[in-house]
Formats: C-alpha cells, structure tokens, sequence
C-alpha cells in the first residue's frame, strides 16, 4: 500500500511538473504603435516591445503569446486575467502604480510636441497655445498632459496614435504631444511625417507625467512573475540580446536614451 501511495504521489508530481512546463503565458501589447509595437501586413503582432518581452519569456524558459488590445482596455484586460503581463511601452506612474505592479524601466521615457513645418511654434505655456487645437493619444500620459497644461486650448483625443498622426498630415491638428521615440520614427522615417511635420520645442520629461521610465506590468498579485522579469532584463542586458533588438530599431540605446 505504501509503495502504491508513493507511485501515486510520484505521478502527480510528474503531472504537475509538466503542467508548468507546459504552462504559456499571455503578453498584452497595442499593436498600434510603430516602432514599439503594431501588426504587420501578414497580420503578425512586431515591434520593439513584442521582441524584448519573447526575449525575456524565452530566458524564462516559458512559451509565450502575444495579445493585441486597444490601449483604452489593456490595464482592465490585465486585470481580468486575459493576458498575463502589459509590455506596450507604458511609462510607471503613480496613478497606474495604484492599478498594477511594475517591473524594472525597460527603457526611459521621454515626450515631445510635435507640429506641421513651418507653424512657427516657439512657446509652449497655455498663454501661447490659447485657442490652438491641440492632439494626443486618449488615455495616456500624453493626453494628461494636454490637458494640465494647456486648458485653454482646443484638446482633440484620439484612440490611437496613427489617428492623431493623421489628422496632423490633414491639417486638422496645430500642435500634438506624444511619446518621443514614435513621434521621431514618425518624422524621419514615414513619407506623411516626414513631408507634413516636425518635432519641435524640448523633450519633455517631468516625472509627474513620464514616470519612471517604461516598465511591463503584472497584477498586484504576481510578484513572483515580476522578480522573474526583473531578473530576465538584466540577463538580455548583460549577454547582448537586449542591443541587438535595440539596434534593430533605433540608433541610440533607449535604455539609457545615450
């Protein structure tokens, strides 16, 4: 009897290893935001955030799926457990801290206005900007921003960012504020960009509105998943692999922003 209990013991532990091994989690991202994350012409979810977080699940040795989700419902997606972890290039803030938990800065954030060529848009206080219709992405740090400091402008929200580009190429937009490394792809790197607009003014980086830096977040609960990541990014860090996906987008490291 007891030889029979251990075997079945036995087997239940075989069992359940194999269920962790066997185990895939799920990656929230937007796939509205080239270069960190869109969905390509064969349908397939790219970018800069999708291969840093298979990186990190393939140093994890865990298989992982990635999930597109409109930015308005990624964190209540992640709350009701339709994917495991965020990585959608979302700055650590305080408000969002009260929602989820967050890893380590995946990579610094900064924001930036950008504005057709030749607007002539030098100032940036809400005297300056009265009137003038102002754009961003709607339910972001961006958007937050718009409206804290310009009050008196016309604010224009958008469910994504290509939106809020287009409207700008369409002459509907004076001035838009976005995250800086999109709006840069954006102006140097698409024809529409690169012939309708411009960045203009400072980077802009008060940590009220750009947080920490950009980090993946995991429910309040899984602190394990999120020591697990935090362990993975240093690992790509260190062997290389985070600077080879690094290089394939941009021609500075945006960990550091050097």
């Amino acid at each position: 009897m007891r030889k029979l209990i251990l075997a079945l013991a036995l087997a239940g532990t075989a069992l359940s290893s194999s269920a962790v091994a066997a185990e895939k989690l799920k990656i929230g991202t937007e796939g509205a935001y080239p270069p960190f994350n869109f969905v390509d012409s064969s349908g397939k979810i790219g970018g800069f955030d999708v291969e840093i977080g298979l990186a990190l699940c393939e140093r994890m040795k865990v298989e992982c799926e990635v999930v597109a989700q409109d930015w308005d419902g990624i964190i209540p997606g992640l709350l009701a457990k339709k994917y495991d972890m965020i990585i959608a290039s979302m700055f650590i803030t305080e408000e969002r801290k009260k929602q989820v938990a967050f890893t380590n800065p995946y990579y610094l954030a900064a924001m930036t206005h950008a504005a057709p060529k030749g607007a002539g848009i030098s100032a940036f206080s809400n005297e300056a900007l009265q009137g003038k219709v102002i754009g961003a992405q709607s339910g972001t740090t961006q958007a937050d921003y718009i409206a804290a400091v310009y009050p008196d402008a016309e604010i224009k929200l958008y469910p994504t960012q290509a939106e809020a580009n287009l409207d700008m190429v369409n002459g509907r937009l004076d001035l838009q504020v976005g995250d800086m490394l999109p709006l840069l792809d954006w102006v140097t790197k698409n024809d529409d960009g690169k012939g309708c607009c411009e960045l203009v003014g400072e980077p802009i980086t008060d940590k009220k509105f750009v947080g920490d830096g950009v980090g993946i977040a995991v429910r309040q609960e899984d602190n394990e998943m999120r020591e697990k990541l935090n362990k993975a990014l240093d690992e790509i860090r260190a062997d290389g692999t985070y600077k080879k996906i690094n290089d394939k987008y941009f021609t500075i490291d945006v960990y550091t922003m050097k």
